[in-house]
C-alpha cells in the first residue's frame, strides 16, 4: 500500500498527496469534484517512466480546508507540492485542474512542461456565459444543491439526466465535496465571460512547452476555448482525441502523455 504523505501549504493548511513510481515528478491535479483517487487508474499506466502524484485538493479527502479561500491558494499548494517532490516537474491538469496548473506556470513555478485537457474557459458566444449571479448562488447552497446545479447549468448535463445520476451511489461521494465547487468555479469565473484570453498569459507561462488537449466529440464552446489557449500561449500546440469528450480512457491520456514528456526539446 502506497504511503500517505502530506505538506503543508503557505497558509498552513495540509496538502495529502501519493507518490508512486520512478522517474521525473508528475503532478496530476484533478477537477471539479474530484480526489486524488481520480487520479489512480493513471498510476499502472505511467509509474514505471514517471513518479505520478496525485493529491488531494483543499478541502477533498485527508487535506485540510483553511479559511478564507482566494484562488492564489490552490496555486500556492501545486507550488507546495512541487517544493515537496522536488523540481522541476511535469504537470498534467483536467478540466479546472487545468487551469489551476496554467496560472501556477503564469506565477513561475518550476514546470518543466504542461499538458492541459480542456479548461474550461468561455471565449466567445458559442454558449451562454453563466448567470451574474452564479457564485453567490453557490456560496448560498449546501453541498447537494450546489452540485445539482453546477451539473446543470456548468457541466449542462440534462436535467432529465440529474435523477438518474442521484440514484446512482456515487452521487454521495460527490455531494461529500460538493462544498469545493465555489472553489473551481471562483477560480474560473474571470475567464468564463465569452471574452479573449488575457495577452499578458503570452509572457507569463513564456516558452514553456504546453499541450492544450480537446476531444473530438466535446461541446463547441471548450473546444474554441482550446484554440484560443494554443493561440495565445507561444510554445503550445493542440492534439484532438477524436472518439473522446471531456472524458478520455486512462489509457489513452496516458499515452499522449508519455510522448509529450518525454518528447525531445
Amino acid at each position: 500500500m502506497t504511503e500517505l504523505l502530506q505538506t503543508q501549504s503557505a497558509d498552513g493548511t495540509t496538502i495529502a498527496y501519493e507518490a508512486e513510481g520512478t522517474g521525473p515528478p508528475l503532478i496530476v491535479i484533478g477537477g471539479a469534484l474530484s480526489d486524488r483517487n481520480g487520479a489512480a487508474p493513471y498510476v499502472p499506466l505511467l509509474s514505471d517512466r514517471f513518479t505520478v502524484v496525485r493529491y488531494d485538493r483543499r478541502g477533498r479527502g485527508d487535506s485540510g480546508d483553511t479559511q478564507p479561500f482566494a484562488p492564489e491558494r490552490e496555486f500556492e499548494d501545486v507550488e507546495t507540492l512541487i517544493a515537496a517532490v522536488g523540481a522541476p516537474v511535469f504537470v498534467f491538469g483536467h478540466s479546472s485542474g487545468a487551469a489551476i496548473g496554467l496560472h501556477t506556470a503564469r506565477r513561475g513555478a518550476p514546470i518543466r512542461k504542461l499538458a492541459l485537457y480542456e479548461p474550461p474557459f468561455i471565449v466567445d458566444d458559442t454558449r451562454p456565459p453563466l448567470p451574474a449571479d452564479h457564485l453567490e448562488r453557490l456560496r448560498a447552497m449546501g453541498p447537494g444543491e450546489a452540485v445539482e446545479y453546477f451539473m446543470t447549468e456548468a457541466v449542462q448535463v440534462p436535467r432529465a439526466a440529474i435523477a438518474g445520476m442521484k440514484s446512482d451511489p456515487m452521487w454521495e461521494g460527490l455531494r461529500r465535496v460538493g462544498h469545493t465547487l465555489i472553489y473551481d468555479n471562483t477560480i474560473m469565473w474571470p475567464h468564463e465571460q465569452g471574452e479573449p484570453l488575457p495577452r499578458e498569459w503570452a509572457d507569463e507561462v513564456g516558452p514553456i512547452p504546453t499541450l492544450v488537449i480537446d476531444g473530438g466529440e466535446s461541446a463547441t464552446w471548450i473546444r474554441n476555448a482550446v484554440q484560443a489557449l494554443v493561440e495565445r500561449l507561444p510554445n503550445a500546440r493542440r492534439l484532438t482525441l477524436e472518439g473522446c469528450a471531456h472524458a478520455a480512457p486512462p489509457e489513452t491520456v496516458a499515452a499522449v502523455l508519455t510522448d509529450f514528456f518525454e518528447e525531445e526539446q
